[in-house]
């Protein structure tokens, strides 16, 4: 636990061994990073930055053994997205160059190259199985790949605006979508066709991800809205949930009802889906906006990506054994976010005086009493 790290700490004289913290130090870049993955594996992160850089680091909580493996500046433009593939031998990168690339994570060699992959910027690219994977563009178009045939076997667009943020089920059947259009596209992968849209919802729709063992699905919204839908009513959402978060501009699940969100203000709030719950901050980037998460193998650390150049690590161990009942306290509106991880800023922070956690779940659309749809 917590208190017996402490301890080691301060009992630790000086200048012995190396000094083992709760988390990997943080890995500064030259450039921001938009994107970032880790390995499913192993300890190794991989970055893209704005240059259209692609860095690949090894991460260690032991202070002093973050260390940079290989770098690639195969891109020409900045680059928006990477994946590590399922079997952590390969990384996918794609970037506004349009370009495809995949590398080998063990010495950054680029093996395959899509030069023009997409008409316009690529934004996200989710590798689906051993051969499939899928991209998405800053014009709402997708196209799924499969490596076998060395090009494209489902093109769509179906959306209007860019796709943000992509997830599959698990059985690497049906395939979803999140655009800026407020939508979210379902596409039948195995049967290579287009399924259906949900209406529209406020804002643009920036992430997207699988709950409850596959039976809901949890879409951000830039007005800081989370949009739940049942696994089998994609058309509308079954219930929404406001946090008082200025956007919601990236998500990852850490257990099957609990995902963190990063935002515009720096913060990374964790948050219970059903029932709904804001539990508060496991860590932030003071006042710089997050451009991506992703959760080591295992859950316990979350790393993230901010406007600071920085990558930084959290302990979410904590969360798994966090029991949210559904008795609703009434418990005081505007109440400070509480701090999940002792990295995270409490309240004591002046930046934090104004985040309030009162969110109350809104009635999702009709389930009013106007009876109209």
């Amino acid at each position: 636990g917590v208190s017996t790290m402490q301890n080691r700490e301060s009992a630790e004289p000086a200048g012995r061994e190396p000094r083992l913290r709760d988390t990997p130090e943080d890995i500064c870049f030259e450039a921001t990073a938009n994107a970032i993955a880790l390995h499913p594996a192993r300890p190794l992160l991989a970055a893209g930055d704005v240059d259209g850089d692609v860095y690949l680091y090894s991460y260690s909580c032991t202070e002093g053994e973050n260390r940079q493996l290989w770098s690639s500046g195969h891109h020409l433009k900045s680059c928006r997205d990477v994946a590590f593939s399922q079997d952590g031998q390969k990384l996918f990168t794609v970037s506004k160059d349009k370009a495809i690339h995949i590398l080998t994570v063990e010495e950054g060699r680029l093996e395959t190259r899509f030069p023009k992959a997409h008409s316009s910027a690529l934004n996200c690219v989710l590798p689906i199985d051993a051969n499939v994977f899928a991209t998405g563009d800053d014009n709402g178009a997708l196209k799924v790949w499969d490596l076998r045939k060395g090009d494209a076997i489902l093109e769509a667009r179906e959306q209007e605006e860019y796709i943000s943020a992509m997830a599959v089920d698990g059985n690497g059947k049906l395939l979803l979508t999140a655009s800026g259009d407020g939508t979210l596209g379902v596409f039948n992968v195995k049967r290579r066709r287009f399924e259906l849209l949900s209406e529209p919802q406020n804002g643009d729709l920036t992430s997207v991800a699988l709950l409850k063992r596959g039976k809901k699905v949890a879409c951000g919204s830039s007005e800081g809205t989370i949009y739940l839908f049942n696994w089998d009513g994609f058309g509308a959402a079954s219930d929404r949930f406001a946090l008082r978060a200025e956007s919601i501009d990236c998500m990852v699940p850490i257990t099957d009802s609990i995902v963190c969100v990063g935002s515009l203000d720096g913060v990374i709030r964790a948050v219970n889906v059903l029932p709904n719950r804001v539990l508060g901050c496991v860590g932030q980037h003071l006042g710089e906006p997050i451009e991506q998460l992703a959760l080591a193998p295992g859950g316990q650390l979350l790393a993230s990506c901010a406007h600071d150049q920085k990558v930084k690590f959290w302990d979410v161990s904590e969360l798994a054994g966090l029991v949210v009942d559904d008795y609703r306290k009434k418990k005081k509106k505007g109440g400070p976010l509480r701090a999940l991880s002792r990295k995270a800023v409490g309240s004591g922070e002046d930046f934090f005086a104004d985040l309030r956690d009162e969110a109350e779940p809104e009635a999702a659309p009709g389930s009013d009493s106007d009876g109209g749809d």
